[in-house]
């Protein structure tokens, strides 16, 4: 079996730093075991960084700017960098997560994934399937099977 290249949009990440108990820290704890190959582009990860780094977000998950670098070391470790070769713009109608489809579309991905599937209304045209965390990780679960 292939290992998926997927993209995770940056509430994926605030999901999972906000409950353990969710599809999104699971989907953390399967890219951990090599479950999928997580795609980044520059843009796309100095967005996680900003989000994460946000008072409410540190607050919310107990963490200071010092436990984010150390996650998002580990996460760079893991991640497949994305050359941004064609800007796709505009695609989307908002244009903060134009840089999340392109990240998708320059890394051929095989899934994108995010809580805001109906955003990304226009991936369809690039044959590219969107999925809530949910939804991709029952994915790999029955891949597995």
């Amino acid at each position: 079996m292939t290992l998926k290249s997927v993209v995770l949009d940056t509430n994926v990440f605030v999901a999972a730093a906000r409950s353990r108990n969710g599809a999104s820290f699971a989907l953390l704890a399967a890219l951990r075991l090599n479950r999928f190959r997580l795609l980044v582009s520059v843009p796309l990860f100095l967005e996680y960084e900003a989000v994460l780094k946000r008072p409410e977000q540190l607050a919310a998950g107990q963490r200071n700017p010092a436990m984010v670098d150390a996650f998002l070391d580990a996460l760079a470790i893991r991640a497949v960098p994305v050359h941004m070769f064609f800007l796709w713009r505009p695609q989307l109608r908002d244009a903060a997560d134009e840089m999340v489809l392109e990240t998708a579309l320059n890394g051929r991905a095989d899934a994108l994934v995010t809580f805001n599937v109906n955003d990304f209304d226009a991936a369809a045209k690039f044959a590219l399937p969107v999925h809530t965390p949910a939804a991709f990780l029952q994915l790999l679960n029955q891949g597995e099977n």
